[in-house]
């Protein structure tokens, strides 16, 4: 077993550490999100935690780590006789993200139901992480039925297995960590609520700093052990001192001027429901224990809601996270009266600024974070025949997007077997039973009228007697069910000048930013390409993060001619690659013109070639047509026949419009 990189030895990340720790030393704050960019010892952190965790007694032979003192009177390997039992480490759990649901919460043995009416369970990873750590890795990508199950599971302390009538619970405890890069993909906001607290974090720009990061991680990968055994004493004095906050959380007080400042923070930051009070009461009361005190103070309150608040302000998918600490101060000024003085912010407020008690702070190995490498767009000559505001071909300010609306359904055609979503129809492990097939690999959704049917034939040539159906490996019959799925959605969208002179372009982001907005809700992966003036940009690759999306769009500017066919080639280049990456996941093409295209021979009919490749490769399309005025060249409609798709206006483009009904990009390829 390969020797962890030791908690005491990471740099810098206080609120990180201060999170974990805090989690050790009371479960029921609820877990920690950690949100960050690549290479800022997020995984590094997490594993470090478990070999600071005390060890645990358990029922020997559980498969399900049973206390000896309070045996789970469900269990299903129970009931436990009083006697034998055995002491190990606590268990760090990982859950990759391709994981499925068998493999999460356990399966059971379907066969011997049926033929024996027995209840053969295999324990899944909620039973393994059970009093120990379970940790997910890029949560954010986890598919969100899983997500469910693992949330129900933190917050109800056991977990459910139901198949065909034949139900298994265990008890399921455990310190809930979640790491996730936002360049990913967000969380939804229900979500993220569940996570009792949240840290951002984020490489060093200190040299010094990032220096020792480096010869850290340098000598701890030369001599793993070696190393480790440096740090024995401060790892031996933070596990010290994790049990004695054990033994003291019970006797902190939470006053009643304490328990007013947390509703009144909460009140004051509109976060929803309740669940924030009591994830704020918790772990105020945790790092008094911490701190070594039986009594909360205000600086216990200021530091809970830095962790447990800023990631339940999140309204929708373009918000970032975050709390204004002025106002905080005020608040527990104003209700803590002279317990409520005002601190600096960050973590500073952390009673002991070193979790281990003992020198040089925490680890940060891994790589180091990458910049942001987007290219500054070139200015571009003016399209020909169009005024241009501000006076010429110029590349014009970035327009403001206009206020989003809720968008209509557009959907792709057929019946697709891609990653679970909310846009197209699927093939999927979870939705309507559509029929039975035979199972490929491990039965996972048994169809019970299709087995018994299969079965019944043979019951006199097996000789059955009793009342008992005899039933084989042969008569599985595994449910064929239809859900939907996401796709990719990638936006081409025309930055010329025709766009910029029209004053459209803020009606426009504001129709893209919807259709992100629906595109995060349907779980989809989204790409962004623009073309001006004389080429075409890969905005942004095909992502699963919407807010990179929207960022990029905001800052897009404007001005050139119309390369429409630079653009829709460019378009197909990036669905060719990623069909190599992702060969089950289908494409949406929205292209956002006006229709005309500019520059360079034959532009009209280059564009048309380029928009027949993705006709002849069924690629489902839309065209939402940006065009205005009295006079209209319909420059768009024949776009959208050429590329087999559909056109839309900017007005048909709301959900609540009366224009028409929902696009389907099917129904409207067969009446073109």
């Amino acid at each position: 077993m390969s020797t962890p990189y030791p908690f005491t030895a990471v740099v810098g990340q206080e609120d990180l550490r201060l999170a974990l720790l805090l989690n050790a030393v009371s479960p029921t704050v609820g877990g920690v999100l950690v949100r960050g960019e690549k290479g800022t010892a997020k995984s590094t952190a997490v594993r470090a935690l478990s070999a600071l965790m005390p060890e645990v007694d358990v029922v020997s032979g559980c498969r399900f780590s049973c206390d000896p003192d309070s045996p789970d009177p469900g269990c299903p390997d129970g009931p436990h006789a009083p006697g034998a039992f055995a002491s190990r480490p606590a268990r760090m759990v990982e859950l990759p993200v391709g994981a499925s649901e068998d493999r999460l919460v356990g399966a059971l043995d379907i066969e011997r139901a049926l033929a024996e009416g027995v209840k053969a369970f295999e324990p899944g990873l909620l039973a393994d992480a059970h009093r120990g750590i379970l940790y997910v890795d890029e949560v954010n990508l986890l598919h969100d039925h899983l997500v469910d199950l693992l949330l129900d599971a933190a917050a109800m302390g056991a977990s459910y297995v139901e198949r065909e009538g034949v139900s298994v619970r265990h008890a399921s405890k455990f310190l809930l960590v979640g790491t996730m890069n936002p360049e990913e993909g967000e969380l939804r906001p229900q979500l993220l609520d569940r996570f009792g607290l949240t840290v951002e974090v984020a490489a060093s720009r200190e040299p010094d700093q990032r220096v020792k990061v480096v010869r850290r991680r340098l000598a701890y990968d030369d001599d793993p052990a070696g190393f480790a055994a440096r740090w024995a004493d401060e790892e031996a004095a933070v596990r010290a001192r994790i049990v004695a906050a054990r033994e003291l959380l019970p006797s902190v007080r939470l006053g009643d001027g304490a328990l007013r400042q947390i509703a009144a923070t909460c009140a004051a930051f509109e976060v929803d429901g309740m669940r924030a009070d009591i994830v704020m009461a918790r772990t105020a009361t945790a790092l008094a224990a911490w701190a070594g005190r039986t009594e909360v103070l205000a600086e216990d309150v200021r530091q809970a809601a830095l962790l447990a608040l800023p990631h339940r302000r999140r309204r929708n998918p373009f918000d970032a996270p975050g709390l204004d600490e002025d106002k905080l101060d005020e608040t527990l000024e104003e209700f803590g009266g002279s317990d409520g003085d005002g601190h600096d912010g960050g973590g500073d407020d952390d009673p002991d600024p070193g979790p281990g008690g003992g020198p040089g702070g925490q680890p940060e190995p891994d790589d180091a974070p990458q910049g942001d490498g987007d290219a500054a767009a070139r200015p571009e000559a003016g399209e020909g025949g169009e005024p241009q505001p501000s006076g010429g071909g110029g590349e014009q300010s970035p327009a403001r997007a206009a206020e989003p609306f809720r968008a209509k359904a557009l959907s792709v055609p057929g019946l697709g077997e891609g990653a679970a979503g909310r846009r197209s129809r699927a093939r999927t492990e979870h939705g309507r039973t559509t029929g039975a097939r035979r199972p490929r690999g491990a039965l996972t959704k048994l169809h019970l009228a299709a087995t018994v049917q299969a079965a019944a034939p043979h019951q006199r040539a097996r000789g059955r007697s009793g009342p008992g159906l005899m039933v084989r490996r042969d008569d599985l019959r595994q449910a064929v069910r239809e859900g939907h799925e996401s796709n990719l959605v990638l936006f081409v969208v025309d930055a010329s000048g025709s766009m910029a002179a029209r004053q459209r372009m803020s009606a426009v982001k504001g129709a893209v930013l919807s259709l992100l907005l629906d595109a995060y809700q349907r779980r989809d992966k989204v790409g962004l390409v623009t073309f001006r003036g004389s080429a075409a940009d890969v905005a942004l690759p095909p992502t699963s993060s919407v807010d990179a999306a929207a960022v990029r769009l905001e800052s897009l500017p404007t001005g050139g001619r119309t390369p429409l066919a630079a653009g829709l080639l460019r378009a197909h280049e990036v669905l060719r690659v990623e069909r190599l990456r992702d060969p089950a996941r289908r494409a949406l093409v929205v292209v956002v013109t006006d229709g005309r295209a500019t520059g360079g021979p034959e532009p009209v009919a280059l564009a048309g070639r380029a928009a027949r490749l993705f006709a002849a490769e069924g690629t489902a399309s839309v065209v939402v047509d940006c065009e205005s005025g009295p006079v209209r060249l319909g420059l768009a409609g024949r776009l959208a026949g050429e590329l087999g798709g559909t056109a839309v206006t900017l007005d048909e483009l709301r959900a609540d419009s009366i224009a028409g009904l929902v696009k389907d990009v099917q129904g409207s390829r067969r009446a073109a």
